[in-house]
């Protein structure tokens, strides 16, 4: 009895084994263990520190894109929005970012009050709590894992303070089942309400995260208005975001060229979150990647082909200290010739001709090739970063497009429109800027 007792536990514990979520994963990299990550300060800094080397987090957003080439532009970490980023299994995600050397910081999609999520249902409250111990316990030994994310921007339009109760049961229950990785949540600017609250009542978080675009600049002041002198990331921060850029007069936001973009986000790296040497333990820039929001271009790094643009090589000058060998083109200005530039709210004569004049910087001008397109302005509008449809390009319109100019015909039926131009080098790399204009 005893020696078939023995081997009904042991038959049982090789089911365990075999039918667990790591083992079903097929991870290459569970059995190394977890990286130990901790927060310390030291001589005044606070800094993260990975097996007991300091880790200053040179990192981008990625969903939808090449995360693992973050490594290749000298970045050293990347951050997920949820667990299943780009539809794609976690440890899948996890696996490839320890191939390249890279650590992620992962986040935990918690539900909205702006999407109808109610904080004051406590069994709706409790089954996400249940949901993410899944995914903690899933994914908590891999060695790549940096720390937790939890929740995104729950405090943009939103009542209800107890949503911050909910973060802290969340991180709670990480450290009791992982206590190996950091906690925080990702905040949409930073005020003194929420900083307050969460200074009281949420002890288990390790620090605050801070999402921010043009008002970056302003960080210091946004810091201090809020009585918040803790350590923090900057989570998500890059170009001027379309609700802080000036509109044509029928309402639509007019986007920076992607040489504009690159000085902009130059201008903020060095001079806010460098500049933060004793609270800021580093940033990630938004987007590593593509997406549709106002337009294909706004915040993605790479276009739709999956080109380069300057950005990507400026964060590997800021990352490294070194500019790649091969930089995307420079595009300084483009208007519409004898219409007007980006900000002068451009009107059309339907079915009319027209020609887009651009200004272009690179040291061989005669490889780069030129690619246009036109599509109507979006009309489902995304709010905080959530989907937003991408219009379909009007075929037929574009007659011929090279430096000198791009010469096309405005659509037939009256609206808003905007005429995208990318040029692209040899090296998979291109500049983007456009035009919305109107339709009459």
């Amino acid at each position: 009895m005893k020696t078939l007792n023995l081997f009904i536990f042991f038959l049982a514990a090789i089911m365990i084994f075999a039918c667990s979520p790591a083992q079903e994963s097929g991870s290459k990299y569970l059995t190394e263990g977890p990286s130990h990550v901790e927060m310390r300060e030291v001589d005044g800094r606070f800094r993260l520190f990975v097996n007991g080397e300091e880790f200053y987090v040179k990192g981008a957003g990625c969903e939808f894109g090449p995360c693992y080439r973050v490594a290749a532009h000298g970045g050293n970490s990347f951050r997920t929005w949820r667990t299943d980023n780009s539809r794609r299994p976690a440890l899948e995600i996890l696996d490839e970012a320890y191939e390249h050397g890279l650590m992620v910081m992962m986040g935990l999609d918690m539900a909205r009050e702006r999407h109808g999520f109610d904080y004051d249902d406590e069994d709706a409250v409790k089954a996400q709590l249940e949901r993410f111990r899944h995914e903690v316990m899933e994914l908590k030994d891999h060695p790549a894992l940096l720390g937790w994310g939890i929740g995104n921007e729950l405090n943009l339009r939103y009542t209800n303070f107890k949503v911050w109760d909910a973060v802290n049961d969340i991180a709670k229950m990480i450290k009791e089942v992982d206590g190996n990785h950091v906690t925080t949540t990702m905040l949409a600017g930073i005020g003194p309400d929420e900083v307050a609250y969460i200074a009281e009542n949420c002890p288990d978080l390790d620090f605050l995260s801070i999402q921010m675009y043009g008002a970056l600049i302003n960080l210091p002041q946004y810091l201090e208005n809020a009585g918040y002198d803790g350590p923090y990331l900057v989570t998500e921060w890059g170009p001027v975001g379309h609700w802080e850029m000036p509109q044509t007069a029928w309402g639509r936001p007019i986007e920076q060229t992607s040489t504009e973009k690159s000085e902009t986000i130059k201008t903020r790296y060095k001079d806010v979150i460098l500049a933060d040497d004793a609270n800021c333990m580093g940033s990630y820039v938004f987007l590593w990647g593509q997406k549709q929001e106002r337009t294909p271009s706004w915040y993605g790094f790479f276009t739709e082909a999956g080109e380069s643009m300057e950005p990507v090589h400026t964060m590997e000058y800021l990352w490294t200290g070194e500019w790649p060998e091969q930089k995307a083109p420079r595009i300084l200005d483009i208007s519409i010739a004898g219409k007007g530039g980006r900000f002068d709210s451009v009107q059309l004569d339907r079915d009319g001709s027209y020609a887009v004049i651009i200004s272009v910087e690179h040291h061989d001008k005669e490889s780069l090739g030129v690619r246009a397109e036109i599509m109507p302005e979006p009309q489902v509008l995304s709010d905080g970063g959530d989907y937003e449809p991408r219009p379909a390009s009007i075929e037929g319109l574009i007659v011929s497009a090279d430096l000198k100019r791009i010469i096309f015909n405005a659509p037939p039926e009256p609206g808003e429109y905007r005429i995208l131009v990318y040029v692209t080098d040899q090296y998979n790399n291109a500049g983007a800027a456009n035009v919305p204009f109107y339709v009459y």
